[in-house]
């Protein structure tokens, strides 16, 4: 299978000023077992590694906490403090806020690995569309949040969410089981060597019209079945 393990680096500074960071990583390591932690940052990140269900969970425990925190806190850029007291004191005033824009739209989430999202995006647009809904999505590194969001009051539109969010999955779960990705690396090849792959796998690409070619700077990420991974790879070696 392709997407047997998963790295990735998780930024735990948006809940500093609420939580003690090495209490919060504490649980995240009894609430997620089976996955290998790095060591805390100054900075407050931290690097996690393991199957990506394991770690699609421990996004879901995260965006919970995330949901508990006051609206500042989840501003990125923001590094001056407030005391804690005050922030509890205002917390109230600022649920009430998110309870009324709430009130107008319904939101479902699904986190994906990154390479499934592209795939699906590429391959199966419309997975990614439904009617009465906006469906989006927001990558950082391996895993890419899908956030589905329908108006609320119109029971249309909160049941497309629902049947969008029970299809990505669907798709996603089906994807992982017949996806293999294979990483073609030319790190210390020439500029010139570089583009002439680039240019390769772009003629090859008609030859297998269901493979996912990814070029980055030093890579090229390739996926598809693993019949047509093979089969693409290696013509890229002849």
């Amino acid at each position: 299978q392709a997407f047997l393990c998963v790295t990735s680096t998780l930024s735990m500074a948006v809940f500093r000023r609420c939580f003690v960071l090495e209490d919060l990583v504490e649980g995240m390591k009894k609430q997620s077992p089976d996955l290998n932690f790095g060591p805390l940052q100054p900075d407050g990140r931290i690097a996690v590694q393991g199957s990506f269900p394991a770690l699609r969970a421990l996004r879901e425990f995260l965006l919970l906490k995330a949901k508990s925190l006051p609206e500042e806190d989840k501003r990125e850029g923001k590094s001056h403090q407030r005391p804690r007291r005050k922030l509890q004191e205002r917390r109230g005033a600022v649920q009430m806020r998110n309870s009324t824009r709430d009130a107008h739209r319904e939101k479902q989430v699904v986190v994906l690995d990154t390479d499934i999202y592209h795939y699906m995006r590429c391959f199966y647009p419309k997975t990614l569309q439904a009617d009465d809904v906006v469906i989006s999505g927001v990558t950082e590194g391996d895993i890419t949040t899908v956030c589905i969001e329908s108006a609320a009051g119109r029971g249309a539109g909160a049941a497309q969410g629902l049947r969008a969010k029970e299809t990505i999955e669907n798709c996603s779960v089906e994807l992982q089981k017949i996806l293999r990705k294979e990483r073609i690396s030319f790190k210390e090849h020439s500029r010139d060597e570089k583009q002439r792959y680039k240019q390769l796998c772009e003629r090859l690409s008609p030859r297998y019209p269901a493979v996912l070619v990814n070029p980055c700077d030093a890579h090229i990420d390739v996926v598809g079945t693993p019949a047509d991974v093979f089969g693409f790879t290696e013509d890229v070696k002849r």
